[in-house]
């Protein structure tokens, strides 16, 4: 391998193209069926809006603390933006990082903590090696990183899946409100399509946010956070062996043995 092809590049941050046309696309899809019906007015209903949406949030909000809820809405906006950096491209990065060690010593990484700063799990694990800091507490520093950053995506998951429960509930439950409203004032023809409307208009909108919000927000932020995990555990492993000075061609096989033969690297051979 040459030595020119020591580069450390930064990760970058992109709009997830997947997520944001899929949101789009299904309300696009279903607001094009609600215009060809010639009435798009008849399904905007505010009691119904006010029993779903807010109910929903309200009794999701029960099963957790507001700031869980706050920082559940925080993930869901991240999960539009992605970072470009998948598992291949985080065993490649730590392979050079590695080399550079192996071939100058720990502190000459120090030149590149400025382009990890985008990547904070692994700028601070290169951080506390140039610092001088012993292995096994970069190791363990680490370890409880990401077992942490795991369990907060896993609550954001937990928020919207639970939310995805609610939504239905919540629409059901403003459909028999409806139907009550509608059946003690049958003797006022007038007020039996307005009652009418809020009965099916709950569960349209109970439906539409479970399985068009909720539901795919989760299934996004569950596969985002199998990605990050799996990130982190090859930077893990890297920090670690970098830390105990091993030879990179190890470091290869080690993160080698973490990835599927698809994506396994080859660092060494034009060497």
């Amino acid at each position: 391998m040459a030595d020119d092809q020591i580069k450390v590049n930064p990760a970058r941050k992109a709009f997830d193209i997947a997520t944001v046309l899929g949101l789009l696309g299904a309300f696009a899809l279903i607001s094009a069926a609600i215009i060809l019906g010639g009435s798009p007015k008849q399904f905007i209903n505010l009691q119904s809006i006010l029993i779903v949406f807010g109910g929903t949030f309200a009794v999701t909000t029960v099963c957790f603390s507001f700031g869980e809820m706050v920082r559940t809405l925080a993930a869901a906006g991240k999960s539009f933006v992605r970072t470009v950096r998948k598992p291949k491209d985080a065993a490649i990065q730590m392979l050079q990082l590695s080399y550079e060690a192996r071939r100058n010593g720990i502190l000459a990484l120090q030149n590149y903590t400025g382009n990890l700063e985008a990547e904070p799990f692994l700028h601070k694990g290169i951080s506390m090696l140039v610092d001088g800091s012993a292995v096994a507490e970069v190791s363990s520093v680490l370890q409880r990183d990401l077992i942490a950053n795991v369990q907060r995506s896993n609550v954001a998951v937990k928020v919207l899946r639970r939310g995805a429960e609610f939504a239905p509930a919540m629409g059901l439950i403003g459909t028999l409100i409806g139907l009550v409203t509608m059946l003690g004032n049958l003797d006022d023809p007038s007020t039996i399509g307005p009652s009418m409307a809020v009965a099916l208009l709950t569960t349209f909108y109970g439906a539409l946010l479970a399985n068009l919000v909720f539901l795919p927000l989760a299934a996004k932020l569950e596969n985002n956070s199998n990605l990050e995990e799996a990130v982190g555990s090859m930077y893990l492993l890297g920090v670690s062996s970098i830390g105990r000075q091993e030879n990179p061609r190890r470091l290869e096989m080690l993160l080698n043995s973490s990835l599927p033969p698809s994506d396994r690297v080859r660092f060494f051979d034009n060497e």
